[in-house]
């Protein structure tokens, strides 16, 4: 079977088209809210699902059953119908204009088993999977989602999607897909209902920030030569979490998988970029909001941005010369930073500070959990996807995606993007601490060099 990273094929693409809500929708003005409009959230972000052929529905064309829905879907979802404004001190706003989300129709000369018995990250010509529209992936005065669905030749197809961070987070992201699948299904309204109330996580009146928040400090880059990234996925299945467990004493009490995981990889990259024992190193942990208020905040439909991404700070020395443990303790450390209080005081920080963008030096590890977003669940009619998640990384930054070796046992995929000199010391740090577990998977088959990110 050919080599994802060498396959090739034709998109071919019909006009890009707007889809607006299929009912009158209010035309208002609604404030994001000081989590939404921070700086490192003025991006789109990719998301790419990949659907078998159905039996059932052989003379069901996916393209109109999407496109349908999208517009019945929209009545319930107008915000993401309009367009982003900006006000005095930065402070973005939609504007409902009912203008109508970007929805591309194409067909593909390829079949979804052309992609390799594992669909993993990054995935070819993705740039033709989701085509940038001109036009559409600015931040202010644009779609604020953009759709392609492509056919492909066995008659399965791909959604992939682009939607602006500041209208939603991941599980934001999520509902609306799941309600897009609820009614392209037969459904007439979501079974989760949106709402919005931005101004439960809006700055208190006067702002103060009462809590330390590392990962807007300032820290010097490290040179990396972009022109040599490299790809690898690795899985972890119950075999080589057994062993990572091994490396950590009792005594230190109950942690997590996740928590594990990210401290035994954040060390192997730091001794893979050969830093100065004295240069400052961060762990930064995506942490979801939405369950650290009490009594609750954030009602249920809440779509809107409900995640802080604390980080721990020490040594480059300090973290490859302690035992694991150590890590470990600054990985829970972080998570544990997440109170309500914190939350507050990162929506005050924002106007206080002119909304910073959070520092994104190479010496930094980023960890997103994407196992539990649902991506890997949502039902357009088709059943669920044989892949659904980001299409690629970036240097520093790991999702963990849920996925299944060989053997069906179900374990975390972990796509690591570094120079090609770190990633040869990755691999060594990696197997070293796995006490050369040949069950670890190195899926040398995704090895990808990169000219640009």
């Amino acid at each position: 079977m050919e080599k994802q990273e060498s396959l090739v094929f034709t998109v071919t693409r019909r006009s890009p088209e707007l889809i607006t809500p299929a009912k009158p929708t209010p035309h208002e003005y609604k404030l994001l809210s000081d989590i939404d409009d921070q700086e490192g959230l003025r991006f789109q972000i990719p998301i790419i699902q990949f659907y078998r052929m159905s039996n059932n529905l052989l003379k069901m064309d996916p393209v109109k059953v999407i496109r349908d829905a999208l517009s019945e879907t929209l009545v319930f979802y107008y915000p993401l119908a309009g367009r982003l404004r900006e006000g005095a001190g930065r402070k973005l706003g939609v504007e409902c204009t009912g203008e109508g989300v970007m929805f591309v129709e194409a067909d593909a000369n390829v079949t979804l088993d052309q992609f390799g018995d594992a669909l993993q990250p990054p995935f070819p010509c993705f740039q033709e999977l989701l085509f940038d529209v001109p036009g559409s992936t600015g931040v202010l005065d644009c779609p604020l989602l953009h759709i392609q669905v492509t056919r492909l030749k066995c008659g399965g197809f791909i959604f992939a999607s682009r939607n602006n961070h500041t209208m939603c987070d991941a599980a934001g992201l999520v509902q609306f897909l799941t309600a897009l699948g609820e009614i392209a299904r037969g459904a007439s309204a979501p079974s989760i209902l949106p709402v919005w109330q931005r101004e439960l996580l809006t700055a208190r009146d006067p702002p103060r920030i009462t809590c330390t928040h590392h990962q807007f400090n300032d820290v010097a880059n490290i040179d990396i030569p972009l022109d040599d990234i490299v790809h690898r996925s690795f899985f972890f299945g119950p075999t080589e979490i057994c062993a990572l467990r091994q490396l950590v004493p009792p005594q230190l009490g109950k942690y997590s998988s996740f928590e594990l995981l990210t401290a035994c990889l954040w060390r192997c990259c730091i001794r893979s970029l050969k830093l100065d024992p004295e240069e400052e190193v961060r762990i930064c942990c995506l942490v979801n909001a939405r369950g650290r208020f009490n009594p609750p905040l954030l009602p249920v439909g809440y779509y809107g941005n409900a995640f802080v991404n604390p980080a721990a700070v020490t040594t480059a020395g300090k973290l490859c010369q302690n035992p694991i443990g150590y890590a470990l303790k600054l990985v829970q450390k972080a998570k544990e930073d997440v109170t309500e209080e914190y939350i507050k005081s990162l929506a005050d920080l924002m106007v206080l500070k002119g909304r910073p963008h959070y520092s994104t030096a190479a010496r930094i590890y980023v960890v997103l959990d994407l196992r539990h977003a649902g991506f890997g669940e949502v039902d357009f009619g088709w059943g669920r996807p044989a892949y659904g998640g980001p299409d690629r990384g970036e240097v520093m930054v790991s999702s963990y995606i849920s996925a299944k070796n060989k053997k069906g046992e179900n374990g975390i995929l972990v796509p690591v993007y570094l120079p090609s000199f770190a990633m040869e010391s990755f691999v060594v740090e990696l197997d070293s601490m796995l006490k050369n577990n040949d069950h670890l998977v190195i899926d040398d088959t995704l090895l990808h060099i990169r000219s640009t990110l």
